[in-house]
C-alpha cells in the first residue's frame, strides 16, 4: 500500500529521493522510488570521445543550419578537415534525433498504429496566453556523454511551463513533463512533431482527457514548432555550450538556473522588454 501511495505522488517529487552517494545503490533507488534510471542523471550516454566530439560540431551547426541532413552535415564535416562518411554521420544524427527541415527520410517517426493529427497553426495569429503550448526534444551535449532535454513552451508568453531531461528518447520524461506543464493550465491546442514520444496513446491521452486540440508538425517542418526552436538556440548558445557542463548533474543543475532566469530575468524585445513570467502570469490574472 505504501508503494502504491509512492508511486501515485509527482515524478518530479520522487525522483529528488534518488541521491547519488546514498547507502543504496541507484537501480534500488529508483525501483522503490517507482521511477526509471533514464530521470536520473548521473548515467550520461556512453560513446567513444571522437563522436562525442563529432556530436558536438554537428549539433552546433545543426541549430545553425536545421536545413542539413546527414550529407551536407557531412561535406561540412569534411570541409573542417573531419574524416568522416555518410554512414557515420547518419547513425550519430539518429541517435542525437536529428532530422533535416526539407523533406526526406527523417529521424522522427510516429510507431506504427500511432495516429497523427493534422497541423493546426498554419497562418495562425497568436493573440493570447494559453492559446497554444508546443513541447519539443533536443539532443544536449556534455563532456562525457549527452542526455536529452524536452521542455513544454506557451507560445504568446514564451514561457517554459516544464522541462525534464533523459538518458534515453523513451516517452516517460515527455509525459512526466507534460503533466507538470498542465498544473499551469489548460492550453486551447497542443504541437508536437510526429515522434513517437507524442503520437503515443500515454501522451496523447493526457491532452484528450481535457479536450485539448492535438497539433502535429508536418512530417520534416522543424520550423512548424518556431517557438520552441527559437527555445533551443538560446538555451545552447547562452548556456550549454559556454558551460560545457561535466555530466548529468551539473546540466541538471545549470538547466535548473538557466530556465528560471529565462523565465523571470531574461527580457524579450517581442514582448516589449518584459520577462515570460511577466506576462504569462499578469494574462492569467496572477502576480
Amino acid at each position: 500500500m505504501a508503494k502504491k501511495k509512492a508511486v501515485s505522488l509527482p515524478l518530479s517529487m520522487r525522483r529528488k529521493w534518488v541521491e547519488y552517494n546514498a547507502d543504496y545503490s541507484i537501480r534500488r533507488q529508483c525501483r522503490l522510488a517507482g521511477v526509471s534510471r533514464s530521470c536520473i542523471y548521473y548515467e550520461p550516454v556512453p560513446e567513444t570521445s571522437d563522436n562525442l566530439s563529432l556530436m558536438r560540431l554537428i549539433d552546433e551547426q545543426y541549430m545553425r543550419h536545421p536545413e542539413f541532413g546527414y550529407r551536407r552535415m557531412t561535406d561540412w564535416l569534411r570541409d573542417e578537415e573531419h574524416r568522416v562518411n555518410y554512414k557515420r554521420v547518419a547513425r550519430l544524427m539518429q541517435r542525437m534525433g536529428l532530422q533535416a527541415i526539407t523533406p526526406g527520410p527523417h529521424t522522427s517517426k510516429p510507431a506504427p498504429g500511432h495516429k497523427i493529427y493534422p497541423y493546426l497553426l498554419r497562418d495562425m495569429k497568436i493573440k493570447r496566453v494559453n492559446q497554444v503550448w508546443s513541447t519539443d526534444i533536443t539532443y544536449i551535449p556534455m563532456k562525457r556523454g549527452f542526455m536529452y532535454l524536452v521542455a513544454v513552451i506557451e507560445w504568446y508568453s514564451r514561457y517554459v511551463l516544464a522541462w525534464e531531461l533523459s538518458n534515453t528518447l523513451e516517452s516517460l520524461f515527455c509525459i512526466a513533463a507534460l503533466k507538470r506543464a498542465l498544473n499551469h493550465g489548460t492550453p486551447e491546442i497542443f504541437n508536437t512533431d510526429q515522434g513517437s514520444q507524442f503520437t503515443s496513446d500515454a501522451f496523447t491521452g493526457e491532452l484528450l482527457a481535457r479536450q485539448i486540440a492535438i497539433s502535429m508538425d508536418g512530417r520534416g517542418r522543424a520550423l512548424d514548432n518556431v517557438f520552441i526552436e527559437r527555445l533551443w538556440w538560446t538555451v545552447k548558445f547562452e548556456d550549454v555550450y559556454p558551460k560545457d557542463y561535466t555530466n548529468g548533474h551539473a546540466l541538471y543543475q545549470g538547466l535548473k538556473k538557466y530556465f528560471d532566469y529565462y523565465n523571470h530575468e531574461r527580457k524579450h524585445s517581442a514582448l516589449d522588454k518584459h520577462t515570460p513570467a511577466d506576462v504569462f502570469w499578469e494574462r492569467n490574472g496572477r502576480a
